[in-house]
C-alpha cells in the first residue's frame, strides 16, 4: 500500500491506498488505538479488486492532531468526512477496528449517505457511561505507560495481547512496529476519547445502512461475547473471526478477508471482482 498525503483545512492527512487501474470499490479502513495505517498491508493482499483506503488517524503517523484537546468520536467522524470529500469518495464500505468502530459508528450518524455499509470489527465500545475514576483510569491507561517507558518497552510488553495465543512472531513484529509509530499527543488524545465517548451515543437503534459486527474468538481485548450482545442488542449480524485475536485482520487475514467481501461485494455492485486469494 502506498504511502499519501492529503492537505485539508484542518491539517494534513496522511494514508495509505491500494488502487487498481480500473475503477474499484472502495473500503475505508480505520485502525486501532495502539496501530496505524500500515497495519492494514498483510490483510490488503486478501482483498484484490477493491481500492483500499487506510487512514492515519489524527495525531497518527503524521497525521495532524485534532485541533480539540479532548475531541468525541464525532470530532474523528468530522476529519473524516473531509478526508472522504477531499478524495471524491462518493460510496464506500467503512471498515472501523477496535477504537476505529467509535470513529465509525459516528461517521454513519453524521454522514451516512456516503456510506454503503459499516464493519465494526473487534469494536470497542467506550466508557462514557462509566463513572469518573474509571474513566479516569482508561484515559491514563496507555500513554502515560508509552511516555514512562518509551516505545520500544511499551510495544514488546503490549503487542502480544493484542493477537491470539501463539500468534505468529511476524506479526507480533508487525504490530509492535506500528506500536513504535505512535504520537504521545496524538495517543492521549485517542485516549480520551475512548475514555470519555461510548458507541451508543452514535448508534442507540438499528443503523440506518447495513452494518455487520465481527469479532476473533479469540479476542482478549474486546471479548466476542461484548461484541454478539452490540450485534444483539443493535439486531445486527454478527460472524466469528476463527483462531484470531483482537487484531482479527491480521491473525486471520484470508477469513477477516472473506467477512468483508461477502458484507462488502453486494454493497458496492462489486460481483465482478476477482475472487479473494
Amino acid at each position: 500500500m502506498d504511502a499519501k498525503r492529503l492537505n485539508l483545512d484542518s491539517g494534513a492527512q496522511c494514508y495509505r491506498e491500494q488502487a487498481w487501474p480500473e475503477p474499484a470499490p472502495t473500503l475505508v479502513l480505520l485502525h486501532g488505538i495502539s496501530s496505524g495505517a500500515g497495519s492494514w498491508a498483510k490483510l490488503a493482499a486478501h482483498l484484490p479488486g477493491y481500492r483500499l483506503l487506510a487512514w492515519d488517524a489524527p495525531g497518527y503517523g503524521d497525521s495532524q492532531a485534532l485541533a480539540k484537546e479532548a475531541p468525541s468520536a464525532a470530532d474523528y467522524a468530522e476529519r473524516l468526512e473531509a478526508w472522504l470529500a477531499g478524495l471524491g469518495i462518493e460510496r464506500c464500505v467503512l471498515v472501523g477496528h477496535s477504537l476505529g468502530a467509535m470513529m465509525a459508528g459516528a461517521a454513519l450518524a453524521a454522514y451516512p449517505n456516503r456510506l454503503a455499509g459499516v464493519v465494526l470489527a473487534d469494536p470497542a465500545q467506550g466508557y462514557g457511561d462509566a463513572d469518573a475514576a474509571k474513566r479516569d483510569e482508561v484515559y491514563r491507561s496507555r500513554w502515560t505507560q508509552l511516555e514512562a517507558q518509551g516505545h520500544g518497552a511499551y510495544a514488546r510488553a503490549r503487542a502480544p495481547r493484542l493477537l491470539r495465543e501463539g500468534a505468529d512472531p511476524a506479526d507480533i513484529v508487525r504490530v509492535e512496529a506500528e506500536m513504535g509509530k505512535l504520537q504521545v499527543a496524538g495517543f492521549a488524545q485517542a485516549g480520551w476519547m475512548l475514555a470519555n465517548d461510548q458507541l451508543d451515543r452514535y448508534l442507540p437503534a438499528t443503523p440506518a445502512v447495513p452494518t455487520l459486527v465481527v469479532c476473533g474468538d479469540e479476542d482478549r481485548i474486546t471479548p466476542p461475547e461484548d461484541a454478539r450482545a452490540l450485534a444483539d442488542r443493535l439486531g445486527l449480524p454478527y460472524r466469528d473471526i476463527p483462531r484470531a485475536g483482537h487484531a482479527s485482520y491480521i491473525d486471520a487475514p484470508a477469513a477477516f478477508a472473506a467477512a468483508l467481501d461477502d458484507f462488502a461485494r453486494p454493497l458496492l455492485g462489486a460481483a465482478a471482482a476477482p475472487e479473494i486469494s
